[in-house]
Parts: C-alpha cells; sequence; structure tokens
C-alpha cells in the first residue's frame, strides 16, 4: 500500500476540458502535512486534526488549483437543502446546508468528504454553477434534483443545458446497509442491491437517477468514480477507517 505521507498532491476532475471558464477539482489524501489518522491532505477542520496542519492543506489545495484561498464552505448537516451564495459569503461556512450554488466568478465552493458523493453542477449558458454533498440522508433528501431546481430558480438555468459529474465516493462493493437505509433510498432506481444476502446502496446511480428525472440529460451526467473504502491509499473512508480525514471537492467559476 502506498504511504500516504509520502505521495504527492493529486487533483481528479470530472468535468471534460472542452467546458470552458471553470477550475474544478477533487483531492486524495497525499501530498499533505497531517500526521496519522488524518495522513496527509487532510483538509477537514472537524476531525481532531491540529488546525495548522489543515490551514496548511488547504493552502496547497489552492495554490496547485490556481484558486483564490477564501472559499465557501457548508455546515454538512446530511439534508437537502441548498443556499445561494455570493462574494460577501467568501471565507464563511454556510449553516444548515448541503449544497451551495453561485454565479459569482472567482468565489471557489468548497465540500468535505470521506465516503459520501459529491456532485458538481455546471451552467454554461448561464454561467453558473453548484456543488452537493450526498451522503445516504441527503441522497434521501433528494439533493441532487433540489441543487438543480434552485439553479432553475435562482438562474433561470435549464435542466437540459446542465452538467453534472459525480466525485470519487464508496461504492456499493463496499456500502452494507440495514433497512432504514433501504426504506429511504428504494425509491430511486438502481440504489439498492441485493446479494448473498447482504443489502449494498449505490450512491452513483442513486444521484445520477435524480438527475435524471431533474431534467439533466444523462449524456451530461459524469462519474469519477472509484470507490473510496476500496482505495484507502488514495482516500479518506469514514465507514472503512473511521477516525480519519476528509477530502475537497472544490469548484469555482473563471472570468469577470
Amino acid at each position: 500500500m502506498t504511504d500516504p505521507t509520502e505521495s504527492p498532491l493529486q487533483i481528479h476532475t470530472v468535468f471534460p476540458d472542452f467546458l470552458p471558464g471553470i477550475i474544478h477539482g477533487y483531492s486524495t489524501r497525499g501530498g499533505g502535512t497531517s500526521d496519522a489518522p488524518y495522513a496527509s491532505l487532510n483538509l477537514g477542520d472537524h476531525v481532531g486534526d491540529d488546525p495548522h496542519h489543515v490551514d496548511q492543506n488547504r493552502l496547497r489545495l489552492t495554490r496547485a488549483l490556481g484558486l483564490y484561498p477564501l472559499w465557501v464552505t457548508a455546515e454538512q448537516v446530511h439534508g437537502g437543502d441548498v443556499a445561494r451564495v455570493k462574494e460577501t459569503d467568501a471565507g464563511e461556512k454556510i449553516p444548515g446546508v448541503d449544497a451551495l450554488i453561485t454565479r459569482t466568478p472567482r468565489l471557489p465552493l468548497a465540500l468535505m468528504y470521506a465516503d459520501c458523493a459529491s456532485v458538481y453542477f455546471f451552467d454554461p449558458e448561464r454561467r453558473a454553477i453548484g456543488l452537493a454533498h450526498a451522503g445516504w440522508r441527503g441522497t434521501a433528501a433528494d439533493i441532487a434534483g433540489n441543487t438543480v431546481r434552485a439553479m432553475v430558480e435562482a438562474f433561470g438555468s435549464r435542466p437540459e443545458d446542465l452538467w453534472a459529474g459525480l466525485g470519487p465516493h464508496i461504492g456499493a462493493c463496499c456500502y452494507t446497509v440495514g433497512e432504514e437505509v433501504v426504506q429511504a433510498l428504494e425509491p430511486w432506481e438502481g440504489s439498492i442491491l441485493r446479494q448473498r444476502g447482504r443489502i449494498q446502496v449505490d450512491l452513483g446511480a442513486s444521484n445520477r437517477a435524480q438527475l435524471r428525472e431533474a431534467g439533466v440529460r444523462e449524456d451530461r451526467i459524469l462519474a469519477a468514480s472509484p470507490c473510496t473504502a476500496c482505495n484507502t491509499d488514495r482516500f479518506f473512508s469514514y465507514r472503512r477507517e473511521g477516525a480519519t480525514g476528509r477530502m475537497a471537492a472544490v469548484l469555482m467559476l473563471t472570468g469577470k
């Protein structure tokens, strides 16, 4: 297994290069300063890591992506609420929400993950973006569909114009659940798998189904989805590791 303390900082992307006007990425766990169990690029300030390490890691990520350092984050309460943010929110953590949307250029949106799905949104026609955090509870609350509808209401976006992408998250291979989760997610096509006496959740399938139902075109839903729990040399996994760090999904509009 690769030692994350010796791994370089790497960035995943989900949108194709031909979409201009955005900077985006999803961090891995290598290339940072944090010690075990947060080694090494922990970006979460709520997991018990040394705040100095978190600050240094966030600075490394913003420099690697060419972002402005004052990003907007959300409290991430595993719900379905969405907040529209503006330049006055730079550096703030928005309470009570799991998704952020904006049309403000050079304002980075950033959310933290360690198994949950990140869902990116880009409207190249209205020059708007969104970023959502989708664990099973947020998925049950239709956070992906809610974000589409929030962009329609706030910016006049048309769902068929949107591009959506999913970052790495826990796969069905490692996500065994009980009946509470089944009842919450079963309405979404492909969410629940039953095999060999186990019940497993496919978060990616759930969120793709929500995006389709909200009107996003199938050919504009993209996925960069290696399983985080299967690949703890590259990703943090709360379900596999318990005490661990957090990756960040980041999205920013460039231009004026």
